[in-house]
């Protein structure tokens, strides 16, 4: 019989406030700067409760109707970038993986074993390592400021090759020797066996993967000149460049606050995949 502690379940609720308070804090600071005008948050002390221009701030940012040193891009349209660019990037990287997983363990041909060696040890390799040869290759195929610049170099994952690769070696191998015997050839399979019991994983990567192309930065600083085709993330950049003194902070927290939605979004609506596709992923 476990002997129950009322005083470590009150601990263990304390600490898992105190958490809470110090993730939300920074984020309720961010939201009450984006409510005021930009004088009033300079102010000391600053104000912790909403102010009474949340309309004004948010549309002068997502419309860009804004003036001062910094970017003049509409957040709007920087969020459809990064929203393309996030989405081309999170759907590249499970479609490639899931048909390398699927060749590398259903398909018997030369060298097998080492092909995936080879992708795996890609993992070793940050992106900092390869940014400049690719920069190079983008470069010279006139790839700079473009959705394609922005995602294609991005959408090759070692990572999720190999987790949807020991996903498919736990398939019991009955069940692509009844499909052989039904007649199915090796896509029928995929589509019609793999893909639907890989749902959960496929879900849990795209939540991952959306949030890790939605945060990207050095990249796109990298490829992007066009001030239409920044990201939020370098959007934000852009604004504060031009010095404490000159910023508009609070159009630079309304964009902060707008940026923070999306992927929250994402993780609230798949939260119940993304759990247990973790969860099917550890088994």
């Amino acid at each position: 019989m476990v002997e129950r502690r009322p005083w470590l379940d009150l601990l263990a609720h304390a600490v898992l406030l105190l958490g809470v308070l110090v993730v939300a804090f920074p984020v309720y600071v961010t939201f009450v700067a984006s409510t005021h005008t930009a004088q009033d948050i300079v102010q000391a002390p600053m104000p912790l409760l909403p102010g009474a221009h949340l309309v004004d701030n948010y549309l002068t940012a997502l419309m860009g109707t804004r003036e001062g040193n910094g970017s003049k891009a509409a957040v709007g349209h920087m969020m459809l970038v990064s929203l393309v660019m996030a989405l081309g990037i999170a759907l590249g990287k499970i479609a490639i993986s899931l048909l390398s997983a699927f060749a590398i363990v259903y398909f018997r041909f030369p060298l097998r074993r080492l092909c995936f060696w080879a992708i795996f040890v890609t993992l070793m390799l940050p992106v900092e390592v390869r940014i400049a040869p690719t920069y190079k290759v983008v470069a010279d195929l006139g790839m700079l400021n473009s959705y394609a610049g922005l995602t294609i170099p991005l959408i090759a994952s070692a990572t999720a090759t190999f987790l949807f690769r020991q996903f498919f070696l736990s398939v019991p191998d009955e069940l692509a020797e009844a499909a052989r015997i039904d007649g199915a050839g090796p896509m029928r399979f995929f589509k019609d066996v793999l893909l639907p019991l890989s749902a959960t994983s496929i879900a849990a990567l795209f939540v991952i993967q959306f949030i890790y192309g939605w945060n990207q930065y050095l990249w796109p600083l990298l490829v992007t000149t066009d001030e239409r085709m920044y990201p939020v993330v370098i959007g934000i950049k852009r604004m504060i460049a031009g010095g404490d003194a000159q910023n508009e902070w609070n159009i630079v927290m309304a964009t902060a606050i707008l940026a923070m939605l999306p992927p929250a979004l994402v993780v609230i609506a798949m939260q119940k995949w993304f759990v247990k596709g973790l969860v099917d992923t550890e088994k």
